[in-house]
């Protein structure tokens, strides 16, 4: 049954509404995808916290107006879907992933912030690191120099406790 106008609106108001809510959206297409393996990647998608809303791209294109292409439109073949996410790196991992694995689904482009992002783009942004691995990097190299000068402070009086325990078994 097709959809009343009143619906249309809705779903267009809700798309602006979650594009603009949104740090990240990342268009994709899924062609000869199994329901199954679509089903995991929303699993995914849904366990950090992406929403995944498959869209008709009449309705992108009156949500994001001027900002998409029409070329971009018209070279996107079989069904669109647009992730939406908080973080700006999380959606991009698991998208590219899941495309390296399943040659059905296409990135072909994303939104940061505003910015139009390429295909390309999003790939490379796929490979940064998460927030959560790069405070754990920073916070390992604050924590080094306080470690190594911990063991070199150390080290002094492990090589005194030697010494003691050396005189102890030659006596």
């Amino acid at each position: 049954m097709p959809k009343t106008k009143l619906q249309k609106q809705e779903a267009l108001k809700q798309t602006q509404d979650n594009i603009h809510d949104s740090k990240l959206v990342v268009m994709t297409s899924y062609n000869n995808l199994s329901v199954k393996k679509l089903e995991e990647l929303r699993d995914e998608l849904r366990k950090n916290d992406v929403f995944y809303k498959v869209i008709k791209k009449t309705i992108l294109k009156l949500a994001k107006g001027d900002d998409v292409d029409d070329k971009i439109l018209e070279s996107f073949k079989g069904n669109l879907s647009l992730a939406y996410s908080q973080d700006e790196i999380i959606a991009t991992k698991i998208l590219a992933k899941f495309a390296k694995v399943n040659d059905g689904l296409q990135i072909h482009g994303a939104w940061l912030e505003g910015k139009f992002l390429t295909r390309e783009q999003v790939i490379e942004l796929s490979k940064l690191l998460s927030k959560e691995e790069l405070l754990a990097k920073l916070l390992a190299t604050m924590k080094n120099p306080i470690t190594g000068f911990v063991n070199v402070l150390s080290g002094n009086m492990r090589g005194f406790l030697n010494v003691l325990n050396a005189i102890k078994e030659t006596k």
